[in-house]
């Protein structure tokens, strides 16, 4: 008990929130700039008219950003954008996502857990016929019910093998971006597997080949979210989903920033910088256009990182442990705050409980939205909560049940007391406990030295054998946030208790999808370019033709008779 007391103890003290530096410390602030003009957020708007009841809401959601990869968390790469925008809103620091792409997307835009979508396993990968289940209702439809127009600017990856799960018949009025998890930040081009490549930049339904101008994609995806402000009219509300493809690999940015990560001898760790310095500066562009098009003063901005960081490309979850991919704090636990005028609370610290699918009641709600009885949800309204720093109605979270991946090959129902197969990897938190069963994936710590070699090093990481067979660990997270005392053994009430909210959770799942890879998906046969290949029209002419031909058959044993 001591050591998890001095554990709390140190938690305590490494979360405090870091001392903001100002962009003239930082010598940031160009010719005739000031504070306020850097940022965008001070001075009069221009164009601001009588501003809508309902806010603008604009979600941003990062890439693969680790946990420590932001100013305000100790990185020694530089996020001023994000560090004041943080310090002025509210900073999420008990906030969670999905370990993978795919999974934090589908979930952030229905309020669904993956259980209840059946996106439990893995990603959709570009060849799979698959994609968020059409009889789930989005956020931005949602929103349009309720007047708003709705743009999404960024990677989509949430399946495309039919029109009708296009980003556009999915609730938005127009889409310009990528379909598929990652690709060249210049080109644009993606090969899922030797010879199975293509083209993937969209606008709407088709082919952005007119925008393709070897411009970085972060750079190209502020300038539409800027074209989008510019033109729309700010009296009338606008929800913007900028999904920006940084710092997912591959690692790739403009020469000049790089200029402040030169010392870094790891070349993953200094392009990784490079990405998240532009990504910063994106963030600052798209709040000076909020502010000059008079969109700010009645405006919600949510960062979000979709995942934990990937060590082995340049990003860093320090000192949580574990990466993307898995189930350990690092993989789910994420970067988030919420920047707006119309926060009560500006300026504080939220360590209430917060998941990814609260955001969608949450900003329904604020649209004056309604959310139909018959959707049932598994988030919660937490606005109240981020805005007055009441107590989060959340009290637990179902990180996820996987019935596919039973890789742990000791997981047993003996091991999970007869009420649950050990085998089978999932995780779950109710209050300060968490619970993980089966493989939750790697989990080394991998502090900030590991990164001062010129390549991978793996030496300077703490690594963690457990004895053999092991296939539940227990947690508390409020006091032990690394996850360095395991407590399964001294608790196994407590893990029983667990288990039973796993069974009951997994009693409301759907089936699985993730059907085998389909040949017809290869670019080669769409024009070179990845996009729907499941023609439903063909599927019907086929059927007509089938029963028009039995028809036939019919009238001529008739004439025969």
């Amino acid at each position: 008990m001591l050591a998890v007391g001095v554990l709390a103890g140190l938690s305590v003290l490494s979360l405090l929130a870091y001392g903001y530096l100002s962009w003239d410390s930082l010598g940031l602030l160009g010719p005739g700039e000031t504070e306020a003009t850097r940022t965008g957020l001070g001075g009069e708007e221009l164009g601001a008219g009588v501003p809508s009841s309902q806010p603008h809401i604009i979600f941003i959601l990062a890439d693969d950003q680790g946990f420590r990869d932001v100013g305000y968390h100790g990185s020694e790469i530089r996020t001023p954008t994000l560090d004041k925008l943080a310090a002025e809103g509210v900073k999420l620091e008990n906030y969670y996502v999905q370990p993978m792409c795919t999974p934090s997307r589908s979930q952030f835009i229905t309020g669904k857990y993956q259980i209840h979508t059946g996106l439990q396993h893995s990603i959709i990968r570009p060849t799979q016929p698959n994609c968020l289940p059409l009889d789930n209702v989005t956020l931005p439809q949602k929103l349009k019910e309720v007047g708003y127009s709705t743009h999404m600017v960024g990677k989509w990856h949430l399946g495309f093998y039919r029109r009708e799960c296009m980003p556009t018949q999915r609730g938005f009025d127009t889409f310009f971006g990528s379909l598929l998890g990652s690709g060249d930040y210049y080109t644009h081009f993606k090969c899922d597997s030797p010879g199975i490549c293509g083209y993937d930049l969209y606008e709407n339904d088709n082919a952005a080949w007119d925008h393709d101008n070897g411009i970085y994609s972060t750079q190209m995806y502020t300038q539409k979210v800027q074209q989008i402000l510019a033109s729309h009219n700010p009296r009338k509300p606008i929800f913007l989903y900028i999904a920006y493809q940084a710092v997912h690999s591959p690692l790739q940015a403009p020469g000049k920033y790089f200029e402040h990560y030169r010392s870094i001898n790891n070349i993953n760790r200094r392009r990784y910088a490079a990405m998240l310095a532009c990504l910063d500066e994106a963030i600052n562009n798209v709040t000076l256009a909020l502010k000059k098009y008079g969109y700010y003063e009645n405006s919600i901005i949510v960062y979000s990182s979709d995942n934990g960081g990937q060590p082995m490309a340049g990003g860093s979850n320090w000192p949580l442990r574990g990466s993307k991919g898995t189930y350990w704090e690092g993989g789910i636990r994420a970067v988030g705050f919420v920047h707006s005028p119309l926060l009560k609370n500006k300026g504080s610290v939220c360590k209430e409980l917060v998941h990814i699918t609260d955001w969608f009641p949450t900003l329904i709600t604020l649209a004056e939205g309604q959310i139909d009885e018959d959707i049932q949800l598994d988030g919660y309204d937490i606005w109240e909560t981020i805005s007055e720093g009441r107590r989060s109605p959340r009290v637990d979270i179902l990180h996820n049940i996987d019935p596919i991946y039973t890789k742990a090959k000791n997981g047993s129902w003996a091991a999970g007391y007869g009420i649950w197969n050990t085998a089978i990897q999932s995780a779950i938190r109710v209050n300060h406990w968490k619970l993980l069963t089966g493989n939750p994936g790697y989990s080394d710590w991998v502090p900030p030295q590991a990164f001062s070699n010129a390549g991978p090093n793996r030496w300077h990481n703490e690594r963690v054998s457990w004895s053999a067979g092991k296939t539940v660990w227990l947690f508390n997270i409020t006091a032990d946030p690394y996850e360095r005392v395991d407590l399964s053994a001294r608790y196994p009430d407590v893990v029983k208790q667990l288990l039973r909210r796993l069974s009951q959770f997994n009693k409301t799942a759907v089936p699985v999808r993730y059907p085998p890879k389909d040949p017809r998906s290869n670019p080669k046969l769409n024009g070179g370019v990845w996009g729907p290949w499941f023609k439903e029209d063909e599927k019907k002419k086929k059927s007509d033709k089938s029963k028009g031909a039995n028809k036939q058959k019919k009238k001529n044993k008739k004439k025969t008779n």
